[in-house]
């Protein structure tokens, strides 16, 4: 089988790790929950049967009961076609996709026609929120500062869905996902409690030169 990321030096990720950082959870969306949630597929679904019963209803006093059900159906059928290419899609990007947690950052390979991946470093996220589903499924969405603006349209469907003004980028409906907003949470912590040292020489190096 032939891999289209062959050139990653470690899956999901432009470049090989440095010395000092460490994979701690990696993963994909959930091809039926981004279905479902993503694209909508609850709603198209409920959209192709309302037209069913419209046109059954309509029709059916002017044909009898078997004339209008065959009126009906060819909505029912278009309707499992387009839900049929939607999860297509959905497993399409599901396969395309890997979220990383790192001790370090959140690293995010996505996009199917069109790869690119997001480097999110701790002291760089905000705040996050999970959105816990049932069955275990969530998205876990990064709030970034202001000045970093993401494309909605790049970036979509890994944000969190509604916001459009400030994206936030999103491990979009991930199993298991309060485990993984307890590594992140833990990773974050323990890279924000760490000391930055900066070097800072007290002579200057003229003067060193000149005794």
């Amino acid at each position: 089988m032939h891999d289209d990321f062959k050139f990653e030096p470690v899956r999901g990720l432009p470049e090989a790790l440095p010395k000092d950082e460490h994979i701690i959870w990696q993963g994909s969306p959930v091809a039926r929950r981004l279905w479902i949630e993503a694209f909508k597929a609850k709603w198209v679904a409920g959209y192709f049967i309302l037209l069913a019963v419209w046109r059954f209803g309509v029709s059916v006093a002017d044909t009898t009961l078997a004339g209008s059900i065959v009126l009906a159906t060819p909505f029912l059928i278009v309707g499992a076609f387009v839900c049929a290419l939607l999860y297509g899609l959905a497993w399409i990007q599901s396969r395309a996709t890997v979220y990383t947690l790192t001790n370090k950052r959140v690293g995010m390979r996505i996009g199917a026609a069109l790869t690119m991946t997001l480097n999110l470093p701790y002291n760089q996220i905000e705040a996050a929120q999970l959105d816990l589903r049932l069955g275990g499924t969530g998205t876990l969405a990064f709030l970034l500062p202001v000045d970093t603006r993401l494309s909605y349209l790049m970036t979509w469907p890994h944000i969190r869905p509604g916001h459009i003004n400030r994206t936030q980028a999103a491990l979009r409906c991930i199993a298991d996902a309060e485990r993984v907003a307890r590594l992140f949470t833990d990773a974050a912590e323990t890279r924000l409690s760490q000391p930055m040292v900066e070097r800072r020489d007290a002579i200057p190096s003229h003067a060193v030169a000149a005794e």
